[in-house]
C-alpha cells in the first residue's frame, strides 16, 4: 500500500495494530504459562481476554472504515515477542524470569499505548469520531494493563527476583 495521505497512514496503522493483536493472542498464553505468581498469571490471562476483545473492536473499526484488517505484518510486535521468547528460553530462575516477563509485557503495552494514542489522534483529525471512541477504549485498557503490571512488579515480583542476586 502506498501511503500518500494521513488517511492512508491511519489505515496502515490500523492494519498494523490488527496484526499486532493477533500476534499477541498467540504469545500471551505462552507467557502466562511461565508465571508462578498468581497475580501475574491472572494479569496475563485477563489481558489475553482483553486482547481478544481489542481484536474484535479493531474488526468493528475496519468495518466502519470499510477496509480489510488484513494485509500488514507488525514487525515491532514480532520483535517484542521474539525478545520475550528468548527470555523464556534463557532465564532459568523462575523469579527472575517473572521480572523479565513483566518487563517484556510492559514493552508491549508501551508500544500499544503509543500506537493507539496516535491512531486516536488521527481518527479525531480525520473526523472519524465513532472510530476514535472505539480506539480510545482500547487505549485506556492498555494503560490500565501497564499500571497493573507495575503494581505486580513493585508489589512482589521484583522483590522476589532481587533475593536471587
Amino acid at each position: 500500500m502506498k501511503i500518500k495521505t494521513l488517511n492512508d497512514l491511519f489505515t496502515d496503522m490500523i492494519k498494523d495494530l490488527y496484526n499486532a493483536e493477533n500476534q499477541l493472542i498467540k504469545a500471551l498464553p505462552k507467557m502466562a504459562k511461565k508465571c508462578n505468581t498468581p497475580q501475574l498469571k491472572k494479569s496475563m490471562e485477563m489481558h489475553l481476554e482483553e486482547t481478544v476483545n481489542q481484536k474484535a473492536r479493531l474488526e468493528k473499526v475496519c468495518e466502519l472504515l470499510e477496509i480489510s484488517p488484513k494485509g500488514k505484518k507488525c514487525a515491532a510486535m514480532e520483535g517484542l515477542i521474539k525478545e520475550a521468547e528468548e527470555l523464556m528460553d534463557e532465564v532459568k530462575d523462575k523469579d527472575v524470569l517473572e521480572a523479565g516477563l513483566i518487563a517484556a509485557a510492559q514493552k508491549v503495552e508501551h508500544y500499544e499505548i503509543a500506537s493507539y494514542g496516535t491512531v486516536c489522534t488521527y481518527a479525531k483529525m480525520l473526523g472519524k469520531n465513532q472510530v476514535a471512541k472505539l480506539l480510545h477504549q482500547t487505549l485506556e485498557e492498555e494503560k490500565a494493563a501497564d499500571l497493573k503490571l507495575t503494581e505486580v512488579a513493585e508489589g512482589m515480583v521484583n522483590e522476589k527476583a532481587l533475593q536471587e542476586a
